[in-house]
This record gives structure tokens, C-alpha cells and sequence, in this order.
């Protein structure tokens, strides 16, 4: 059974990403969803203190007992605050009208959960940014790098707020993972009746030509009517500006090309892209 498998972590983004898996989820069809969230090892119990030579034996014993009770208290309160992070999303998708919700509680390293709980799955859903979205505006979630290297199936990384989405562009640079992004559009659901805009950031030559003529084609023959666009510049400015000149709602990228796109999932650019663009964006290995 298909499914999409949605990362939340309690912070602003949550219901964001409760409201994006429930869009992909009509449209693709997917009847099950998965809500993951994980609680790191700092949330769990503590390495025990060295406290060898600093106090004598009967402070040292009862000092670690304080301790550990700490640890249990603090593993009990981030459990229940998963917990209720998982009813709140479980019941707004529900509202959405999906009936199939697993909530799932994990300890652990988040990519390893990952691949525990992607297999099967059609899409992974993460937010932008983490917990600490309100103190840093200006940077992407620390996790989300990790996600979009790791992960095998096409992730969503949503926007602070859902919006109905009626457009999207497909930012293309010919390389496979563009191509593999293209076919993805061509063939699933998701993008079905919407209006597609494919881009290459780039100097006009009888290779993008080719390389952009043989996309539309693919697109075309998926049902979808299809602009196409070349344009001079730096990638990640080029795509914010026309994201919003045009009215772009869904930004679709292939990841890990070999071009000067190449940088915007993996270094600074990738920031610049994403955190310019204030709209949700697909991107497809």
C-alpha cells in the first residue's frame, strides 16, 4: 500500500506539514499516512557524570540518583509532549477527511528513522524549518539537508503556511536528476490540471534548446500544458524572481545534478533558493 510519510516536530511548521501531506495525499490517492516524530538522544537519558575525586562517596551517590531522576522526568516529559505533537496532527489530517493515520514515537537519530519508515512510501513530508523556526527566520532546519541526501523517495519540504497551490515550476538544468525530476511530473498524479512552468537558468544554446524541447515533450505527453523559459543569471535569484513575478505556488527541483545547480541542495545556494522562495518545494533523487 502507498503511503507518505510526514516528519513533525511540534514547531510552527507542524501544521503546515499536517496541511501539505493532506493535499498531496488527495491528489496522489495515498489513503495512509504515516506521522513520525522523533525524539533525539538529547531527549533521552544522559551519560552519566564523572564525578570521580570531587565529592566524597555519599554525595556522589546521592547527587547521581538526583540525576538520573532528572533524566527520567525530562525522557517522561518529552515523551508526553511527542505524544500530544502526534494527537494534534493525527486529529487535523483527520478532519481532512484520512482515516488511515499511524502515529509513530520514535529515540533515535532522525535518518535512521527515516529509513526504517520510508519503505513503501510515495513521498516524505518535512517542514522548512524545526523548532526553532521563530529565533531563526533566516536559516533552514538543521535536519533538512540530511532528509533531502538521505531519503529515497521525493521530499516536500513545506512553507510556513499552506496555500492552495495552482502552478508550480520545474527549475531544469538537463542533468539526470532533472530529468528523473521531469519524468516524475509527467507521470504521477500530483501535478494533474495544474499549470507547469519548466526553467533553465542559463545563456541560450542549441543544447538547453534540445534539452528543454525533449521536457516539454515528456510534460506534454503527461497532459500537462507546458511554458518554457531560459534565462541569464545566478540560479537561486534567478528562480526567486520568477517564482514571484509569476505567481509560482511549487517549486520543483532534481537534486545532486552536475551543474552550477549542483550547489543549490547541497551548499550555501541552497539556503538562498530555498529560503527566498517562500513556497513549498518538491525535490526528486
Amino acid at each position: 500500500m502507498s503511503k507518505i510519510v510526514a516528519m513533525i516536530d511540534g514547531s510552527i511548521y507542524s501544521q503546515s506539514v499536517s496541511e501539505h501531506t493532506a493535499w498531496a495525499a488527495e491528489r496522489l490517492g495515498v489513503t495512509e499516512i504515516e506521522l513520525v516524530h522523533v525524539l533525539g538522544r538529547r531527549e533521552g537519558p544522559s551519560a552519566p557524570a564523572d564525578l570521580s575525586g570531587s565529592f566524597s562517596a555519599g554525595m556522589r551517590e546521592e547527587l547521581l540518583k538526583e540525576l538520573a531522576d532528572l533524566d527520567e522526568l525530562n525522557a517522561k516529559a518529552a515523551q508526553m509532549r511527542g505524544r500530544m505533537i502526534l494527537e494534534e496532527a493525527q486529529a487535523s489530517l483527520k478532519a481532512k477527511g484520512i482515516e488511515t493515520v499511524a502515529p509513530k514515537l520514535r529515540h533515535g537519530d532522525l535518518i535512521e528513522t527515516l529509513a526504517a519508515v520510508e519503505t513503501g512510501a510515495d513521498m516524505v513530508v518535512i517542514g522548512k524549518r524545526g523548532s526553532a523556526a521563530d529565533f531563526a527566520k533566516m536559516h533552514l532546519g538543521s535536519n533538512l539537508e540530511r532528509v533531502v541526501r538521505s531519503s529515497h523517495v521525493p521530499v516536500l519540504i513545506t512553507s510556513r503556511a499552506f496555500k492552495p497551490i495552482k502552478r508550480f515550476l520545474i527549475a531544469f538544468d538537463g542533468g539526470r536528476t532533472s530529468l528523473k525530476a521531469v519524468d516524475y511530473v509527467a507521470r504521477t498524479a500530483l501535478f494533474s490540471g495544474l499549470e507547469c512552468h519548466l526553467l533553465t537558468v542559463g545563456d541560450r544554446s542549441a543544447e538547453i534548446e534540445r534539452n528543454l524541447a525533449n521536457a516539454k515533450a515528456l510534460l506534454k505527453g503527461g497532459n500537462l500544458q507546458v511554458s518554457v523559459d531560459v534565462i541569464p543569471g545566478q540560479p537561486d535569484r534567478v528562480i526567486a524572481k520568477y517564482v514571484e513575478d509569476v505567481g509560482i505556488d511549487l517549486l520543483v527541483m532534481g537534486a545532486y545534478s552536475h551543474s552550477r545547480f549542483r550547489h543549490l541542495f547541497l551548499g550555501s545556494t541552497t539556503e538562498e533558493t530555498i529560503r527566498n522562495c517562500l513556497i513549498p518545494a518538491l525535490i526528486y533523487r
